[in-house]
């Protein structure tokens, strides 16, 4: 049987809000290693690109192209949290206060935020959080986007900093390459020493 088409990310939470409405979106909680990235994206309802939708479900071409275009075409604001910062809050805490950053780096003030996920934020305006969001709403769909190349794009630059973990690849993700790095030339000033597997290597040491 052919599979059943999938279903995109419309306009329709936005449609329910008044003012200008923010998608906003976070990237990087899962690896061992780098910053928290988020974005907050202000659509142009006359100018949207065609082809947004969930970063994950975007080939890196694809999502790149995207990025540029959302750039061009609407209000942007990208915040992030540091490893130190990830290390002396948590990683839900440094996540939220990526997305509050995010929201305060727009050119304009945003009247309502939707939130990707369960965890307001506390962004100081309404918001309405939406799970799988990335996956429903445009706004957080191009969020997602800025979020992951910018994020992308710095696990890359630090690769060429430190060789050895395969970052411009794994983007800091705890795959065999950056485990056998962490073994072999052991633990960086960008790796999050709160997590786990970086806090056992430490241990050994």
């Amino acid at each position: 049987m052919p599979k059943p088409p999938s279903i995109l990310p419309d306009l329709s939470f936005e449609s329910l809000e008044k003012g200008y409405v923010a998608g906003v979106d976070e990237v990087g909680r899962g690896p061992f290693a780098g910053p928290v990235v988020a974005a907050a994206v202000i659509l142009n309802p006359l100018n949207i690109p065609p082809g947004i939708q969930d970063s994950k479900k975007l080939p890196k071409t694809k999502r790149e192209e995207l990025f540029a275009l959302i750039l061009a075409s609407s209000q942007v604001g990208i915040g992030e949290t540091s490893v130190a910062e990830i290390d002396e809050l948590n990683i839900l805490q440094a996540s939220l206060l990526a997305m509050r950053r995010a929201v305060a780096a727009l050119p304009c003030s945003a009247d309502v935020a939707l939130v990707d996920g369960n965890r307001d934020p506390g962004l100081g305006i309404s918001t309405r959080l939406i799970v799988k969001g990335d996956s429903r709403s445009l706004s957080i769909a191009a969020a997602s986007i800025v979020a992951k190349v910018t994020r992308d794009r710095k696990m890359c630059a630090l690769a060429e900093e430190f060789p050895h973990y395969g970052w411009e690849k794994n983007v800091g993700y705890g795959t065999a390459e950056h485990r056998k790095g962490l073994r072999d030339f052991g633990v960086t000033p960008q790796h999050r020493r709160s997590f786990a597997p970086i806090r056992a290597l430490l241990a050994c040491d």
